[in-house]
């Protein structure tokens, strides 16, 4: 065996020894713990469900379809130690139905008489021109992405403030930090709850309740290459080219497993370059937007000319 085999099975012996260190602290800190879980019906919410179900949490699954729910149930239960786990609660959750969430939200809380960690995973996208996204279109982007997230947050809030313990975290996305064209609803929701769950965090310091933000770039449930055209040659895909920089819901579920345990207030998930244009709309604002302006003239050119 050559010093570099050697070197390479070390370095990778230690990485695998820490990942099970990771995972063995991140389990214990949610033992036990009754963890709510939005939209578990989801790839990441799946994904999320599996992880805190593994990790010994009293689950409380919220969907919108009971028969998907049910679903979800049986996967986690058929493939656990039901001595090690606990099997999960079921409850029916729309979050866009505004009205009815308070009185879900009491639902919840009858599970277990308590809520531990609240993780608000539901979400809904929408992609088009400004013109041509209509105002009904926008209000509901805005009560699943915003509205509904903040009235189920302070639905359960009480109870965490009279026990002074809690974990609240939104799983949000990289738009709630730069807008990227023909997502302008989205990221306006995305951007108001960054906003919210921000002074919540500041609020809640008193009653030692922690507040947690995850902002992936795009999620996606499996890898491949963006399509081909002139304008994914320019600047242009330097930033914006979101799938090739997605994240697995796998790994978005096992950051908000450690986000949890760590109580980390804020995580990015983004490659390099993604992350370099938060940076550069922060500090070089005029160059942002003047990528932003040179993507969409190159983009609208290329579909003239297609």
């Amino acid at each position: 065996m050559s010093l570099q085999e050697m070197v390479n099975r070390g370095i990778s012996g230690i990485i695998s020894i820490y990942q099970s260190v990771r995972w063995l602290l991140s389990k214990s800190a949610v033992q036990n713990k009754v963890v709510v879980i939005t939209d578990a019906i989801s790839g990441l919410g799946k994904e999320c469900s599996r992880v805190f179900h593994a990790g010994g949490a009293r689950l409380v699954l919220c969907g919108r379809n009971w028969e998907k729910l049910e679903a979800l149930y049986d996967a986690l239960i058929s493939v656990t130690d039901p001595s090690m786990t606990y099997a999960p609660k079921l409850v029916l959750l729309d979050i866009t139905d505004i009205s009815c969430i308070r009185d879900v939200a009491k639902e919840i809380l009858n599970c277990y008489g308590c809520v531990d960690v609240l993780i608000n995973n539901a979400s809904m996208k929408v992609k088009g021109a400004v013109q041509s996204i209509s105002l009904e279109l926008d209000k509901k982007i805005m009560d699943a992405n915003y509205f509904g997230p903040i009235t189920l947050t302070k639905a359960i809030l009480p109870n965490m403030i009279s026990r002074r313990t809690g974990h609240i975290v939104l799983i949000n996305s990289i738009q709630g930090k730069i807008g990227i064209p023909f997502r302008a609803a989205y990221a306006a929701s995305k951007h108001a709850a960054v906003g919210f769950f921000d002074c919540l965090r500041a609020e809640m310091e008193e009653f030692d309740i922690s507040v947690s933000t995850v902002n992936p770039t795009f999620i996606c449930s499996y890898h491949r290459q963006p399509a081909p055209g002139n304008w994914e040659a320019s600047i242009w895909k330097f930033f914006f080219r979101k799938v090739s920089y997605g994240v697995h819901p796998v790994e978005v579920a096992e950051e908000v497993l450690a986000t949890v345990s760590r109580k980390k207030q804020e995580v990015l998930m983004a490659n390099p370059i993604p992350r370099a244009a938060v940076y550069i709309r922060t500090f070089f604002p005029e160059l942002f937007f003047a990528i932003v302006a040179s993507g969409i003239r190159e983009k609208l050119k290329t579909e003239e000319e297609n």
